[in-house]
């Protein structure tokens, strides 16, 4: 994961699905960040086929994109701000169970500020 993005860049992560294939027709693969000190807050999810689903609020800064051929989905979300600082999932979600998420990575954390790393 990028860990530091500074404000007004984008931010970019991408999931590796391990032990399945990303292909199979009974899951959705979605992105949730969760801000310190905060719950969880879905952006979106997507299909294998490339379909879409996205958080209305955030549905102008957010690409979800799948690799099939990789076994991997990414998201972009641009024009960050420090209020996208957040541990970062992936989840994977039965297709046909809302808002139920089966299996999470393990999280990348990622922050925005304009500071460097400090050594």
């Amino acid at each position: 994961g990028p860990g530091l993005v500074k404000p007004s860049e984008t931010l970019s992560l991408t999931c590796t699905v391990s032990g399945g294939s990303i292909s199979s027709s009974s899951y959705y693969w979605g992105w949730i960040p969760q801000p310190p000190g905060k719950g969880l807050e879905w952006i979106g999810s997507i299909y294998y086929s490339g379909n879409n689903y996205y958080n209305p609020s955030l549905k102008s800064r957010v690409t979800i994109s799948v690799d099939t051929s990789k076994n991997q989905f990414s998201l972009k979300l641009s024009s960050v701000t420090p209020a996208d600082t957040a541990v970062y999932y992936c989840a994977r979600r039965v297709v046909g169970v809302d808002h139920t998420f089966d299996y999470w990575g393990q999280g990348t954390l990622v922050t925005v500020s304009s500071g460097s790393r400090s050594a």
